[in-house]
This record gives C-alpha cells, structure tokens and sequence, in this order.
C-alpha cells in the first residue's frame, strides 16, 4: 500500500519506542520506490542511498558539513541520495513526494545555518557531490556547471583552458556553484562584472514533478527567480550556463595590514568614501579583525585585486586612498588564476590543485549576520563596532566588502537579489570558535546579536536589508508546515526587498504544493499548504495516538 502524506506529519508526534521502527519503514518504502523509478536497475543502489544504518551514513553526511556547529544534530536526514545521474536525482524527487517526506539539496554545504542538511521534518537529502562536471566553449564563452561543482573546481578547469577568461564568483573555493549563485554570489569582480548571478545565460532545473527543464521550458518567471532568489525554493538545480569574462593577463593583490597605532580606524573611516567610487578595476576589501584571544589587540587588513598592472594601479591609489600609504613593494604582480588563490589564502606559487579540495580550510563552528550601508558610518560609531570585536574571546571580525561600479548600474528588479545602487558596501559579522559545545555556541552567537544590535544606527533601514547567502534564522523563519506571505516577509523583504512577492508569486504559480521548502524557502502566496486535500493545520490540531502512522501506512 502507498504510504500516506498524513503518516509523515505524524511521525513528528511518535514516542521515541515507535519513531526509530517509523524510520526504517520509511527507508524500505523509500527503496522500494526508488528500484521501480528506475526500472528495476538497483545494482549500485548501494552506492547512491546511505540510511541511518549504513556504516558510511556518518562520514557521507559529515564530509562537507563545512560548519562543525551543526554536527551531531539530532536533525538529520532519514536517508543520503548521492546520485550519479539526473534519472535518479528525478528518482529521488518523486519517491519523496510520494511519501511526503521533504527533499533538501547539499551543492558544497556551505549553507550558514545548515538548512541543506537539517531540518525539523522527515526528510532525504540529496548530495550532489557527483554531479559536478563543467563543459567549457571558448568560442562562444560559456561554460556550463553543474550544481555539485564548487567555485574552485570552476576557476581551475577555466584556468587549464585559458589564460584570459575568469568568472566572477566567490573567494572561498570549496563553495558549491548550486547554491552560490542560488542566493547571488558576491566575489571580487563584482565591481567589474556584477555577480556570479548575473552572468548566468541558461539553466537546468528539475520540478516537483521529476521533470527537466531548461529556460525556455521553465520560462522567464522561473529563470528570473532561480538566479539570486533562492533557488531550492522552485526545484533541483543540475547545472547553470555562465557568461565566461575576460580578464587580463596580469593583475595585481596586496595585503595591507594596520594595526591601532597604524590609523586603523581613521583608514577604515576613510576606506567607506572612496572604496564604492573608486575605478571599477580595482576591489578593495577591509576585514577588521581580533587576535582571537584575550589579548584585546585589533587590525584592519586591505585585501585587494586589481585587474591591471602595477604601473596603472600606483597612480589610482595615490590619487583616490594615499592615506593608506600603498608603495609599489606591498604589491604583487600574477595571473588572474594565482589572484584567486591570493585571495583564498594560498600563496602565490601553491599549487593550483589545492583549488580542488572539497574541504573549507581552517574549519571552525561560526555565526555570521549581515548588513548593508549607506550612508558613512561616523568615527565614534566604528570605534564602537571595533571595541566590540577586540573583546570578544575568540576569533571575531567584520568584512566590509565595497560596491558601486557594475553593481550600481544593474536594476534592483533585473534578477532577485536587489542591493545595488545606493548601497556603499555590504558587512558581514563573523565570530568563530573551536570548543563546539551549546554553551560556547550560546556564548558566540550571543556576541553576533550583540554587534548586530549596535550597529541598527548605521545601517539600512526599512527594509535592514541583508545577503541571502549569509543566511540568518535569527532574522525570522517558516513555520513548520504553514507560512504565511505576510509572515514569510518579515525576513524575506531584509533579502530580497521589493522582489519577495514576485517570486512568491512564481513560487505559487511553479510549486504551488511548497513541495521544495526549508525554514527560509520563499513561500507560497496561499495562506496555508493544502496536500492532497489535507489542510495542515488541522492535522498538527488533532490528538493523535501513539504510534497511530505505523496502523496508517
């Protein structure tokens, strides 16, 4: 017998004695479906579906949980589907619908709050770790990507082939490309070129239904919406069809560290006037930041790229930033593929295999929130801000990443994300630590709250706008089952702005049963979720019995 929709509900209400024989029901019924999907072809079943009783569950599900805050959740998949081929991605869409257990997809896990590998109800997480080929075509200057291929696998395979094309995405390698561009993807070029989301031509994008579609069979809506505006809220994303950029064969980076009694903070107050006007050439980022002890010490580093040669760059900095103090010895002259991994990190002669590796680089469990300004904070109130980093006990700090250029001269409505012009740069609070405890993570976010808190002065206003893909549970989130539009807003207008209703409006039109939901999945513009006639609601209302979904399926 087919499972029912109202046994997934009531397994939420199950004792701990039934919920653990619920489970292994689901993962039969869950295999059984998934054999006759695809036709009876189960010889490496085994290598595509990990249950809770798989010796390579664990290592499976842990191998890109990038934020070692989230491990040893109690919220974690009933099953992992690492599919090898879209057939069993389309497989593992329909046998989770058909049993009501929800479906979340894992690009590079880089997800701030874990939401594409946790969740409150019953579900399957599909790992796209397989799909991650990347086709180059330097005749026309694309490439398609898949959704399991991260940034720095990109940036590599673009590097082999060329040595004046790039793509203007995010600095830490390990991202997966499925969800960067998903919520906009932000990176150095920006200025230059705009986001990673705005030079996407195509996509391949599978329904609620298992179907595939392209942009023309999606339609523009849909096109329009997955690029910036939370694609997991409308399907599977297989793969995006980017715009390839020409970059010139040498560039220049410099790492400029000052410290309090270098001028830190009047730099910093200066760096807010001149970093969104400067050349659309030149990216210059600040990240302020502790020593990660009890010392209380504090350094403001400029991290910069330049697309052209020192001899350009001297006369720029000396005209538009000479309080910096910039000598052409701080600088280094590379190609645009040793820039990123600059960037990232590495040194300029590393090897540029280490761009291949899956694994976030100094892992720690951290807490992030963003905002975004525009209007120069005052001196008195980035002393502030600073005070507040130099006393917390671990690794804290702000990035200030600089707009303007291409980002002022794209419309707020042209693709989901909205921050454009007006805004002077974006902020990202950041505090780490290693102790991966729940008093430590009470202690560290507590700390993030805080500075967010400080900072309502100096930042946007009506709505506090923040970046999507610095994710942000505290900002609000979803009901369990049934979110409203106008509840769902009150966190989605801070990422998307005047755009939250357009794509609930292509949410409702294109998955108008919220099959693809998380606790900040765009919402549907119905005031409540109706699955084959069944009102939620009133299912949670009822008084249900022990172990009553074992009776029902």
């Amino acid at each position: 017998m087919q499972m029912s929709y109202l046994a997934v509900f009531l397994i939420l209400l199950l004792p701990l004695s039934c919920s653990s024989s619920a489970s292994t029901l689901f993962e039969n019924k869950f295999k059984e479906c998934f054999i006759n999907q695809l036709d009876g072809n189960s010889e490496s079943i085994e290598k595509i579906i990990f249950t809770t009783s798989s010796s390579l569950y664990t290592p499976v599900l842990e191998s890109l949980e990038q934020n070692p805050r989230w491990l040893n959740s109690s919220r974690n998949p009933l099953l992992i589907l690492t599919p090898f081929h879209e057939s069993e991605i389309q497989a593992g869409i329909r046998c989770s619908k058909e049993l009501g257990l929800q479906l979340k997809v894992r690009s590079g896990g880089h997800d701030y709050e874990g939401l594409s590998y946790l969740s409150r109800t019953p579900f399957v997480m599909v790992d796209l770790i397989n799909i991650r080929s990347i086709q180059i075509n330097l005749a026309d200057e694309t490439a398609w990507v898949q959704a399991g291929a991260s940034v720095g696998e990109l940036y590599y395979k673009i590097s082999k082939v060329s040595k004046v094309h790039g793509f203007p995405a995010g600095t830490c390698p390990s991202v997966g490309m499925g969800g960067h561009i998903s919520g906009g993807g932000q990176g150095t070029m920006m200025r230059k070129h705009g986001l990673a989301a705005d030079n996407v031509v195509d996509a391949y994008l599978i329904d609620a239904n298992g179907k595939i579609h392209d942009r023309k069979s999606m339609g523009e809506d849909v096109f329009w919406a997955i690029r910036g505006g939370c694609a997991t809220s409308y399907g599977v994303i297989l793969a995006w069809k980017i715009r390839l950029v020409r970059v010139p064969a040498l560039v220049t980076v410099f790492n400029v560290e000052r410290t309090l009694e270098e001028g830190a903070y009047n730099l910093i107050h200066r760096w807010q006037h001149i970093a969104p006007e400067l050349h659309e050439d030149l990216f210059i980022r600040v990240v302020a930041q502790n020593s990660g002890d009890k010392s209380k010490t504090f350094k403001a580093v400029f991290n910069s790229l330049f697309l052209g040669g020192i001899d350009r760059l001297m006369p720029l900095m000396n005209e538009s930033f000479s309080e910096l103090g910039l000598q052409a010895k701080d600088c280094i002259e590379m190609n645009w593929i040793q820039s990123v991994m600059f960037i990232a990190g590495y040194n300029k002669d590393d090897p540029l295999e280490l761009l291949l590796d899956r694994t976030t680089t100094f892992k720690s469990s951290f807490k992030a929130k963003s905002d975004y300004v525009k209007e120069p904070i005052p001196e008195s109130g980035l002393e502030g801000a600073w005070k507040m980093v130099a006393e917390e006990d671990t690794v804290a700090m702000l990035i200030l990443e600089p707009y303007g250029g291409r980002m002022s001269e794209i419309s707020e409505s042209e693709i989901p994300f909205p921050h454009r012009k007006g805004n002077l740069y974006n902020i990202q609070y950041l505090v780490k630590w290693e102790v991966n405890s729940k008093e430590a993570s009470k202690r560290h976010e507590l700390w993030a709250k805080m500075i967010y808190k400080y900072m309502t002065p100096y930042v946007s206003k009506s709505p506090r706008a923040s970046y999507f893909n610095y994710k942000d549970l505290d900002l609000g989130q979803n009901k369990l089952h049934n979110t409203s539009y106008s509840e769902a807003s009150v966190w989605g207008k801070k990422y998307f702005k005047g755009n939250f209703r357009r794509l609930a409006q292509i949410k409702t039109k294109f998955d108008p049963q919220n099959f693809f939901r998380d606790e900040q999945s765009i919402p549907l513009l119905n005031s409540f979720l109706n699955i084959k006639g069944i009102r939620i609601p009133d299912i949670i209302g009822r008084n249900w019995k022990n172990c009553l979904v074992l009776q029902l399926c």
